[in-house]
């Protein structure tokens, strides 16, 4: 149950006054992901940005674009002489005079606001017109013994249709007075280190954020900010750090093999493991030894080998007599994977059969009575792999590829199919460590950093697109080699709000050149459509494969020796990277091709610059958070990493070690968070509805 202390904090936005169901609606929009909203969202948003109105330069100083405040006295009205003219105002100080200017206004709304030799305190946007000062429509316009209900420093917040500034504002503050009027939440943090940060308390911190005595109360750096963020990413670490603990804690089966299918598998490749692959194995197998459970990354630079480490895991799991269960994010990857480690474990006897949504009646009867009875040894699927219809004879390891495609539930849902079967999760996407502390925190770490015996470097080069032609040229000189090549686009096809050259366009192009033996593969296509293209590619019916970014992940032709990228700057490096990978897989040397459209941002010049000079994927990875940020490292919305409100990774890279840190260690000291601090950090986990890890702390 939630701690009745932070009742107040998820009470209804509809709670407070004035806010009805048309800005609740609004609201709800801006300041939150789901319905319905609470008064946490609105005071767990920062402000985007601050309207600071202590600029009081006098009329005759104002500037053309300020925002400044003056206490004017009125002078003469003069309406409209038609209804499309605005309706004027002559105003004046002791150093000049001003003009107000209304549109679309009523003239008694305008005498009452502003009668002939009253004074007002103004604030508004200063515009110059004709040598002199006007102010339209202004902001705040207030008796002068009101003075104190403009703010000096005014929030700006998240907007959108049927909510504006002055609503947003006002629907904070008031869920300010209703939570301050609370009691106070307890703190989580550790007195020393606030007071070695110089930190405000919780309660504090948030007050200051929405009203704030400076500028820089909101900036990134600032105290209050510092502090949300650090306690934002401490109970996201927290919540990881109690998975983790659980994860060890629980009793998994000690898998025993003498290592002979491993054997087998080692004698049939063409080529000897390298060191970070066996030093990766033995990491794994001694998990697998462990009575606690498995919870284990392994994280693969581009082509460094990580299905053949979990065909090395699968085998050892399996003469312990454990069956095996891989989950691939597309069918197609799924069936690929299946195919590759149908030939990897063949030597050891092993039965791989691929289970996906398209398996419908007698097919998937079969492959279900085969895992329940136990003579389907792996099985390598989708989401599939979650229907209540799967049962397993005795699963023992379970093995999720391309990690940032699936979620902490999704991992929770697949390992419940088992007795607490370890677990293997691998993602080919080099990241930054600091990023991978927030995805991945909740499990121990492998990397592979080498590439296989037998790949070659990949020549990088960058053209500007006039040099298309060249480039077609030398496709058609890599074809009669007896090479294949990839051309990805970024769109599908033609857009009339892009110039960006399309894969339906470029495919017709290409075929008009190369004839039938030009393949199109992009993601309006059904999956059993990609498959169709993927292995046509790699049977090599097809020389060329025109794609979207589809084939990032999943498309594997040793054959292939180009790879083209069109549009190379409107991609993440990262992105780049991984698509550059899906040449260079055989023994051929290898070319990448990065087209882009002149002129070229200094930014552009040096990311491109960057992949040219490096194959290296976790180097590419930390030079393209340096240059991009952390926002969207794959290019895509797919990177699976925490939105977080009150932290920007950007900004608070530092706090996120030290939170990591400091929730491991409360875990190790406290694991069922029973101290006094403990306490106070369950109500942290709850705030921020850091539910996986209220789930262990339950469990726990």
């Amino acid at each position: 149950m939630r701690p009745p202390i932070l009742n107040p904090w998820f009470a209804d936005i509809r709670s407070l006054t004035g806010v009805g169901d048309k800005v609740a609606d609004a609201l709800e929009r801006a300041f939150t992901v789901r319905a319905p909203a609470r008064l946490r969202d609105l005071l767990l948003t920062p402000p985007a940005s601050l309207i600071d109105r202590s600029n009081r330069p006098g009329i005759a100083g104002a500037m053309q674009g300020d925002v400044a405040t003056f206490l004017i006295t009125v002078g003469r009205h003069t309406p409209p002489s038609t209804k499309s003219r605005p309706y004027r105002i002559k105003v004046y100080d002791d150093t000049g005079e001003m003009t107000l200017v209304f549109f679309k206004s009523y003239g008694s709304t305008l005498q009452r606001q502003f009668p002939e030799g009253a004074q007002r305190l103004i604030s508004g946007k200063v515009e110059i017109y004709q040598a002199e000062a006007q102010m339209t429509h202004p902001d705040y316009i207030l008796a002068p013994d009101k003075a104190d209900e403009l703010p000096t420093y005014e929030p700006v917040y998240p907007l959108t249709a049927g909510l504006s500034p002055k609503v947003a504002r006002k629907s904070v503050w008031s869920a300010l007075e209703k939570v301050s009027l609370g009691e106070a939440l307890p703190e989580w943090l550790d007195p020393d280190f606030i007071k070695a940060n110089e930190w405000p308390g919780f309660n504090e911190a948030v007050l200051r954020l929405h009203q704030p005595d400076h500028v820089v109360d909101v900036s990134p750096s600032a105290p209050p900010l510092r502090r949300l963020a650090y306690d934002e990413l401490f109970a996201k670490q927290l919540a990881m750090a109690l998975v983790r603990e659980r994860n060890r804690a629980m009793k998994g089966e000690a898998l025993a093999a003498k290592g002979e299918y491993v054997q087998d598998v080692l004698g049939g490749s063409p080529f000897p493991p390298t060191g970070a692959q066996s030093r990766a194995f033995e990491e794994i197998k001694a998990d697998m030894q462990s009575p606690s459970r498995m919870a284990r990354l392994l994280q693969g630079d581009v082509g460094a080998g990580k299905t053949f480490v979990a065909a090395l895991a699968a085998a050892y799991a399996c003469e312990a007599g454990a069956q095996v269960a891989v989950m691939a994010p597309t069918e197609i990857l799924a069936r690929q994977h299946a195919d590759t480690l149908s030939q990897m474990l063949d030597p050891a006897g092993l039965t791989v059969e691929a289970l996906t949504g398209r398996d419908k009646g007698g097919q998937r009867k079969a492959i279900n009575t085969g895992l329940a009875q136990g003579h389907i040894d792996v099985v390598v699927g989708t989401h599939a792999l979650f229907q209540d219809g799967v049962e397993f004879g005795r699963l023992g390891l379970v093995v999720i590829d391309e990690q940032h495609r699936f979620g902490v539930r999704d991992r929770l849902r697949l390992t419940e199919k088992g007795d607490a079967p370890d677990l293997l999760v691998m993602t080919a996407t080099p990241i930054p460590r600091t990023l991978a502390l927030t995805s991945y925190g909740d499990l121990d770490i492998s990397i592979l950093d080498e590439k296989p015996a037998g790949r070659q470097p990949i020549q990088t080069v960058a053209l500007p697109l006039q040099r298309m032609d060249d480039v077609i040229d030398a496709i058609g000189r890599a074809v009669e080699a007896g090479d294949q090549a990839y051309w990805v686009c970024p769109l599908v096809e033609d857009s009339d709000v892009s110039d960006l050259g399309s894969a339906e366009d470029r495919h017709r192009q290409l075929t008009a050149i190369f004839g039938e033996k030009v393949g199109l593969l992009h993601g309006r296509m059904n999956a059993l459509e990609k498959e169709s293209v993927s292995r046509a590619f790699k049977a090599g019916r097809y020389d060329i494969l025109v794609a979207t970014t589809v084939i990032e992940v999943g498309v594997d032709a040793p054959n292939a020796t180009v790879m083209v990228i069109e549009h190379a700057e409107r991609f993440g490096l990262a992105q780049l990277h991984q698509l550059r990978g899906r040449v260079g897989r055989g023994d051929k040397a290898s070319s990448c091709i990065l087209l882009y459209k002149n002129p070229l941002s200094q930014n552009g010049k040096e990311r491109l610059n960057i992949l040219r000079e490096s194959e290296d994927g976790f180097l590419i990875a930390e030079k393209d958070w340096e240059l991009r940020g952390s926002g969207d490292l794959l290019g895509a919305a797919q990177s699976g990493l925490p939105r977080f409100r009150l932290a920007n990774l950007d900004k608070h890279r530092d706090l996120l070690e030290t939170a990591t840190q400091d929730a491991r260690l409360l875990v190790e000291r406290d694991p069922a968070l029973t101290s006094e601090r403990g306490q106070a950090a369950r109500v942290l986990l709850y705030l921020f509805e850091q539910d996986h890890g209220i789930a262990m702390m339950r469990a726990g």
